[in-house]
């Protein structure tokens, strides 16, 4: 077989996974009405009766990322699919949630979400190099993700951490993400993936200091 038969077989495949992915994703989404983050969103794509996505090393980023970046890819699609029959998807790794477009919620400015839109339906960003996916994830725990995380996603975070309100500083996301993590560490029953997800609402407080409070040093 050519490369270009092989290239060829390769996207054919890949476009079978996401149109199996876009069935099943929907399904969950309508099955939990209030909500679901990215890394359940997952585990329910591993589960039956779906399995459409096998083992995941939650604690290798390149490894991670291919996941991550076909999951967001259906998301986006069915976000446009769905906008013509008045259903709005909110996306954010920390809530996905599914509900009629009169409801008024914050996603953040057109121009962010439209990039975010651009580089998920680029199937070409599937397969990225090692080292732009350690940068991106870099990026993004640092708060240099180049864009202001919408009110929601904001709030989302400080829910992760175990605020019931979003913290008055930074160093109040420092101290509880550094307890949260080492009752969440494997060596104390806890689970890699979870490790991730407060990897995630860190990266995002710290993009809302950042951006909101000029003049303080993260």
């Amino acid at each position: 077989m050519s490369q270009l038969d092989t290239q060829t077989h390769q996207d054919e495949k890949l476009r079978f996974q996401v149109q199996h992915l876009s069935i099943a994703v929907e399904r969950i989404l309508r099955e939990n009405p209030l909500g679901i983050n990215e890394l359940n969103l997952i585990k329910a794509l591993q589960r039956p009766p779906w399995e459409l996505i096998g083992t995941v090393n939650y604690a290798e980023p390149d490894k991670l990322y291919p996941v991550h970046f076909l999951v967001f890819h259906v998301l986006y699609r069915l976000r446009d699919q769905l906008a013509q029959s008045g259903e709005r998807l909110s996306i954010s790794p920390l809530l996905i949630r599914l509900s009629r477009e009169d409801v008024v919620s914050s996603t953040g400015a057109v121009g962010e979400v439209d990039q975010l839109r651009a580089f998920y339906l680029d199937l070409s960003k599937y397969q990225l190099p090692e080292s732009s996916i350690f940068q991106m994830m870099d990026d993004f725990w640092s708060g240099r993700a180049g864009r202001q995380p919408a009110r929601q996603e904001v709030n989302d975070a400080a829910d992760v951490l175990g605020f019931g309100h979003l913290p008055d500083s930074f160093e109040d996301v420092k101290y509880r993400f550094r307890r949260a993590v080492m009752q969440a560490h494997p060596d104390r029953g806890g689970e890699t993936e979870t490790i991730q997800n407060l990897n995630q609402a860190f990266g995002v407080l710290k993009a809302h200091f950042r951006q909101t409070r000029t003049g303080n040093t993260l």
